[in-house]
């Protein structure tokens, strides 16, 4: 069976992905790109939902995307630490599903687990392509390009996706995250969060202000580490 990822996104809860570039995943696979989300922890410390909630969402999710995977590396929520034993875990799925391109969170945001997620992966991703590193583990893999996308704060992007055409796809995608995103009525002891105070309509006015940069409805942003190389302007 072919495992084989062109893009592999990791995120340390379920949603962030589908927050950060939830319409360029979409676009992305509409053009026969195979796209797998990784997250890193179940969640478990959410104010709202619990374990079992949090995954029927993610499902959900998964169907409106189109994934061709999507996993769950069981890591503690609120414990991600950058350490060995951790680490390797995102290093087996690098080398597992190939990936052509790895995404992870920007380096700079409010939750602390956001951050730690984007320092594991860039050690999962220079780990992944050591030969003699996790030998029994798969074979050695190195991943041509790695990008950053937003979750809560936001910098100035080094690029930008068009997704104007796939907003509402992107917007379905978060809804299937009710117990985050709603005030269920129907669940019990809900408290509130910044995330059932509108923070989907945030969202969306920031993907709305990356667009006008280049005269587009909605767009999404990302941070590369790398320069770009071109044959022509």
């Amino acid at each position: 069976m072919n495992h084989s990822l062109d893009i592999l996104i990791f995120g340390a809860h379920p949603d962030d992905a589908e927050i950060g570039m939830g319409g360029t995943i979409y676009k992305h696979i509409l053009e026969g790109y195979r796209i797998g989300i990784c997250d890193l922890t179940y969640a478990e410390m959410s104010s709202n939902g619990d374990v079992k909630t949090r995954q029927q969402e993610a499902m959900e999710a998964n169907k409106v995307l189109r994934l061709t995977a999507r996993s769950n590396l069981g890591l503690p929520d609120r414990g991600l630490q950058l350490i060995k034993e951790q680490v390797d875990k995102i290093t087996i799925e690098i080398r597992k599903y190939q990936p052509k391109v790895v995404f992870a969170p920007y380096w700079i945001d409010r939750h602390p687990d956001h951050v730690m997620c984007s320092k594991m992966v860039d050690e999962a991703i220079f780990n992944a392509k050591l030969r003699n590193y996790l030998p029994e583990e798969y074979e050695s893999w190195k991943v041509e390009r790695n990008y950053y996308y937003f979750i809560n704060d936001i910098q100035e992007a080094d690029l930008m996706v068009d997704i104007s055409s796939f907003y509402q796809q992107k917007k379905k995608a978060l809804q299937a995250y009710r117990s985050q995103f709603e005030k269920i009525d129907s669940l019990k002891n809900i408290v509130d969060t910044p995330l059932n105070q509108g923070y989907l309509d945030n969202v969306e006015a920031r993907d709305r202000l990356l667009g006008q940069k280049s005269n587009v409805s909605y767009a999404e942003g990302f941070i590369t580490r790398s320069p770009y190389l071109v044959e022509l302007f």
